[in-house]
């Protein structure tokens, strides 16, 4: 339940954070909620008017799901995520990436690796 209670705050903070850019006339096309059963397997999922889309399912054991949107500067932003035993997880193009290891670093590793200290 934690876990659920996580991902639906970071999906209402996404939200928050583009509140202006929301049509205040948005209709909702299509929704779908299937509420938490005695294992505490659900779903939901929902698409409105004005671009949002959003889809989770998940049972106690985690969650997985994605959204999307059009940012203030009409960019499409979408999202996927696994929430597990391993943490929250998302992707998209949007996130920033981490550059790649310099050759050097990654041969010094090798190094130490094959070459491991007497101590």
């Amino acid at each position: 339940m934690f876990k659920l209670t996580i991902c639906l705050l970071a999906a209402l903070l996404v939200a928050y954070v583009h509140a202006d850019n929301i049509d205040k006339d948005a209709t909702i096309l299509s929704e779908k909620n299937d509420p938490a059963d005695a294992e505490g397997n659900y779903a939901y999922s929902f698409d409105t008017s004005n671009g949002i889309q959003a889809q989770e399912a998940g049972n106690a054991n985690g969650a997985s799901g994605s959204f999307s949107f059009i940012s203030p500067e009409g960019e499409n932003i979408a999202l996927t995520y696994v929430a597990d035993e391993n943490g929250f997880q998302p992707s998209g193009a949007h996130l920033p990436t981490p550059p790649p290891i310099p050759e050097g670093i990654i041969r010094a590793l090798e190094y130490n690796a094959a070459h491991p200290s007497s101590e």
